[in-house]
């Protein structure tokens, strides 16, 4: 059994013909680690080839601009959204009248044709399109009503009662301008006086 044993004192192994020491960076390694620590010390500057990296970004200039987002769409969505929000309010309140006269003056002709004499005929219509408006949340005082017999006499049988109805329909959120309307809407209805009442 053969032991080993330290070398002898005098003792050197063949040297390799191009020693590297594993120490020595490589020139593209030094290169990039004198930028690094340059960058890294400003105060060295002067003796560093390359400049320091300043810690504030510069406030001027085209590739600095600054912006908020959320500021620009807010103020964005203000300015588009509320005129098309209050369109699409006008439009379906404009709608909600048009129903509404449609029922008011349907409701008028059949209790104006139902009613023996021509004052209470005339009472009870106008009492039923002040209801009629009232359920589509528009006051009564805004129409019209309007009343054309075919013959001239209302009350006779077999005669054709046409009723109409008009309705201003106010602008939405607008309670200082009394005078000022969206549109007018109008409907009409016809009933026949019936033999017996």
């Amino acid at each position: 059994m053969l032991l080993s044993s330290p070398e002898p004192p005098g003792f050197n192994r063949t040297p390799r013909s191009n020693p590297v020491p594993h120490s020595a960076p490589r020139p593209r390694l030094r290169s990039r680690l004198a930028e690094v620590l340059c960058r890294e010390k400003p105060e060295d500057i002067i003796q560093c080839p390359y400049p320091a990296r300043s810690a504030e970004r510069p406030q001027h200039g085209p590739d600095r601009e600054q912006g908020s987002a959320v500021v620009e769409f807010t103020f964005l969505a203000l300015l588009l959204m509320v005129p098309l929000v209050y369109f699409v309010i006008t439009v379906a309140q404009i709608q909600g009248g048009s129903f509404a006269v449609v029922g008011a003056a349907d409701q008028a002709a059949k209790v104006y044709v139902a009613q023996p004499d021509a004052g209470s005929a005339q009472a009870a219509a106008e009492q039923a399109v002040a209801l009629a408006l009232s359920d589509f949340g528009h006051q009564g005082d805004r129409a019209t009503l309007s009343t054309l017999c075919s013959p001239a006499d209302c009350q006779a049988a077999g005669s054709t009662v046409t009723v109409t109805v008009s309705l201003s329909v106010p602008l939405p959120f607008m309670p200082f301008a009394e005078g000022l309307s969206a549109t007018e809407v109008q409907a009409s209805s016809s009933q026949l006086v019936g033999r017996y009442r």
